[in-house]
């Protein structure tokens, strides 16, 4: 067995411990987003304010609270890394749905920045599991990738 096979197990068990991270965080962030206190244990300053951002007007899309999309989509990154481990597509669907992740993620981390200037450290947390889980399903594409043209050269006389 090469050394690409065998690393991609771990990275689909560490894509999978972070997507259940991203779930914790946009569960907490979802419970700030529906709190009534005035202030948390993220309410550290006027720049580092998670219950600023999390009730703002950008905290839904469509009426959708963000963090509700956030707990959807890790999990189902964590349904893919765990599940769906075996399919011969799932480091290609890993990848794309963290790419989609990491492109809200970077876009919501724009607006705390220049628009509410104002920071979430659940947010920010959040993004960087996204951006890890991103890198290592890009590092998997690739490992996949050229495990599946050395079995194809291997078959093909």
């Amino acid at each position: 067995m090469s050394s690409a096979m065998r690393a991609a197990p771990r990275l689909l068990l560490i894509i999978a411990v972070l997507s259940l991270a991203g779930v914790a965080l946009s569960s907490v962030s979802l419970a700030h987003h529906y709190g009534t206190s005035q202030s948390s244990f993220c309410d550290l300053s006027e720049t580092l304010n998670c219950d600023i951002v999390n009730r703002s007007e950008y905290s839904t899309l469509l009426g959708i609270p963000v963090a509700l999309i956030g707990i959807l989509g890790y999990s189902a990154l964590f349904v893919l890394a765990t599940r769906y481990r075996r399919r011969a597509r799932t480091p290609e669907l890993l990848f794309g749905g963290a790419l989609a992740g990491l492109g809200f993620a970077l876009y919501l981390t724009y607006i705390e920045g220049f628009v509410l200037s104002t920071w979430c450290i659940l947010c920010v947390s959040s993004l960087g599991a996204i951006s890890s889980i991103a890198l290592l399903s890009f590092v998997l594409v690739r490992i996949s990738g050229k495990t599946s043209a050395r079995a194809n050269q291997a078959g093909s006389w």
